[in-house]
C-alpha cells in the first residue's frame, strides 16, 4: 500500500495500549531489515529520517526506498522526518513524498515554539501529512547534536497540554527523561508527566531515546499513553557489532553483501523484540 500519515494507525494504538515503533533508516539494508521484520510480525511501521540521513542517502532516496517497502509489504507504512529543525525542512519534505513530519521546536521559547508548530500543522494537515511537536529538550547525542544532561529540561505539563490543544498535533514528544544514544545507567522516567499529558490530549505521547530503556519502563510508559516510541541506537549497534565481528573473523572478506547480508539479520532481530515488546504485532 501507498504510505500513510501516523494519524492512520496512531489513534488506534492510544487507544488499545499499545506503541508503534519509529525506526530510523541510514541505508538500503536498515530498510529492508524493518520492513522484513514488520512483515514478519505484522506490525504498522513508521520509517524515521533524520537530516543526517536524508544528507547521507539524498532526499529522493529516501522516499523511494520507502514507498518501494511500503508497496512490497503490504503494510500501514508512514515515512516520517525526524527532528525536522524549520518550516522551510518541513515542506521540502512534504513536497518530495513524506507522510508524516516532526517540527522540533523544542529550542524555541515555548511561544515561538507554539506558533511555528501552528504553522507547520495547517500546512501539513492541509496535504494529508501528519504532525509530531516537541516540548523540553531531551539530552543525548541526535546526528550532530549534542545536548549535555545539564542542558536538557523535562517538559511542563501544563505547557504539554495547553501545545496540543493550540496545535493539535497528531503525536507530541515530551521530555521525560529519557536520552539519544545509548544509557550509562537507568534512565530515570518522569512516568507523572506522561500521565498528566496523556489524559489531557487525545493525541498519543512519543518517547524518544527508546533504545536501552528497560522493558518495565517501557511497558509502564506504554500503559500511561505512549503510542510512538523512537529506536534507531540500539539497531545501529547490532548493524556494527556484527559488521566489524564478521571482518575481524575473516579479515580478507571483500564482498560487502558477505558483511551487509547479517548486520541486515540483527537489525531485523532487534525490530521484532522491541514490535512485540511495544504490542504492535499483529495491527497491521
Amino acid at each position: 500500500m501507498p504510505l500513510v500519515p501516523m494519524s492512520h494507525f496512531l489513534p488506534r494504538a492510544k487507544q488499545e495500549g499499545y506503541a508503534v515503533g519509529q525506526f530510523n533508516i541510514n541505508n538500503l539494508e536498515f530498510t529492508q531489515a524493518i520492513t522484513e521484520a514488520a512483515k514478519e510480525e505484522r506490525s504498522p511501521l513508521i520509517f524515521g529520517a533524520s537530516e543526517g540521513a536524508i544528507k547521507y542517502m539524498g532526499l529522493k532516496n529516501v522516499v523511494a526506498l520507502a514507498r518501494a517497502a511500503a508497496e512490497e509489504s503490504g503494510l500501514p507504512v508512514a515515512l516520517h522526518l525526524d527532528h525536522g529543525s524549520s518550516f522551510e525542512m518541513v515542506m521540502k519534505c512534504i513536497r518530495a513524498g513524506f507522510s508524516s513530519v516532526m517540527f522540533d521546536g523544542s529550542h524555541y521559547p515555548f511561544e515561538e515554539n507554539l506558533r511555528l508548530t501552528k504553522k507547520v500543522v495547517e500546512a501539513a494537515h492541509a496535504v494529508g501529512v501528519s504532525v509530531e511537536g516537541e516540548l523540553g529538550t531531551i539530552g543525548g547525542v541526535e546526528d550532530d547534536l549534542k545536548v549535555d544532561d545539564e542542558d536538557a529540561h523535562l517538559a511542563d505539563p501544563e505547557e504539554a497540554i495547553r501545545f496540543w490543544e493550540e496545535t493539535r498535533v497528531d503525536a507530541l514528544a515530551i521530555a521525560v527523561g529519557t536520552a539519544h544514544g545509548m544509557y550509562k545507567g537507568e534512565p530515570k522516567i518522569r512516568f507523572d508527566i506522561i500521565e498528566k499529558v496523556s489524559k489531557n490530549i487525545e493525541a498519543p505521547i512519543v518517547l524518544h531515546g527508546g533504545s536501552g530503556v528497560p522493558d518495565e519502563s517501557i511497558r509502564r510508559s506504554i500503559s500511561l499513553g505512549v503510542g510512538k516510541i523512537n529506536v534507531n541506537t540500539e539497531n545501529q549497534v547490532a548493524f556494527t557489532q556484527k559488521v566489524r565481528a564478521l571482518l575481524e573473523e575473516k579479515p580478507d572478506l571483500i564482498d560487502p553483501r558477505k558483511y551487509l547480508g547479517p548486520a541486515r539479520e540483527a537489525i531485523k532481530e532487534v525490530v521484532k523484540e522491541k514490535m512485540r515488546l511495544f504490542g504492535s504485532s499483529g495491527k497491521a
